[in-house]
């Protein structure tokens, strides 16, 4: 497992299960002769998203961002559909560290949708159960609303069986709120209608995790956005808007679904990684 310690807080990556997903889909208008120069591709045109939550502990607490796709949620189309080639492994990467899944204090969805929500439930005796039952889950309320009422594009990412089981684990904001000291999450909108952003601060220095508006560090462009994006304009704006202010304050970012870096720092003009943690491969 890849660690960082940034200040007081410790931070762990958990493998939370590996999806390749549509390059063109990943990359929006962006032309692929571009954006392969960036980001590796597969004779399928998929390139190599992982699922990893960041596991924190700071305060005396157990914090979880992002929950993985879980393991034994999906079908095999959806598996297949997802490129999923192995799923997560998040309850085995917590016993190794000594910490059960009911230790787990909190958890922060920057949004619902199945690849960071699956492994919020599991199947227990055909029932689905929540993972992390003593867990007070955070998202926006807009995001909450979505989840449980999806509209016609939404609805195939936003699934039942992963909210019903943790609804009354669920704590919604509207615009921002701090977790835990030094722990804030910002509604942007954007990739999702309630997606939000996670800024970690400790001692002077940031974190700054800009979740699926900005997926992968190839994704550093401001205008280059998902396909999958409900709202592509407002993903620009958000991102440009914190992208700027991370580069002009040498905060770290960090990743998701990058399947090489956990964390980069550039230089103030974003042309050059001045620091880096690379994914163990």
């Amino acid at each position: 497992m890849d660690k960082f310690q940034f200040h007081e807080m410790s931070l762990t990556w958990l493998k939370g299960g590996m999806t390749f997903m549509d390059g063109g889909a990943m990359f929006g208008v962006v032309p692929k002769p571009l954006w392969e120069k960036k980001y590796p591709v597969n004779e399928k045109n998929q390139i190599e998203l992982p699922t990893d939550p960041l596991f924190i502990q700071y305060k005396g607490k157990n914090i979880l961002m992002e929950s993985g796709v879980g393991f034994g949620k999906m079908s095999e189309k959806q598996l297949r559909n997802y490129g999923v080639t192995y799923q997560s492994e998040v309850e085995d990467d917590l016993a190794a560290l000594g910490v059960l899944p009911e230790e787990i204090d909190m958890i922060i969805m920057t949004h619902m949708h199945f690849d960071h929500a699956c492994g919020l439930t599991k199947w227990n005796d055909e029932q689905l159960v929540s993972v992390f039952p003593n867990a007070q889950i955070y998202v926006s309320d807009v995001e909450w609303n979505e989840m449980r009422n999806p509209n016609i594009r939404s609805r195939n990412t936003y699934w039942k069986e992963n909210w019903e089981p943790i609804e009354s684990q669920v704590v919604t904001f509207t615009d921002s709120i701090e977790v835990l000291e030094g722990i804030e999450m910002i509604h942007t909108g954007g990739h999702s209608d309630g997606h939000s952003i996670v800024l970690f601060k400790q001692n002077g220095e940031t974190i700054i995790h800009l979740a699926d508006i900005m997926p992968t560090h190839a994704h550093q462009n401001p205008l280059w956005v998902l396909a999958y994006d409900d709202y592509p304009m407002t993903s620009v704006y958000a991102k440009e808007k914190w992208v700027n202010e991370a580069l002009q304050n040498k905060y770290w970012f960090s990743f998701y679904h990058d399947a090489f870096y956990r964390m980069i720092r550039w230089s103030e003009d974003g042309k050059e990684i001045v620091e880096k943690v690379e994914r163990t491969r």
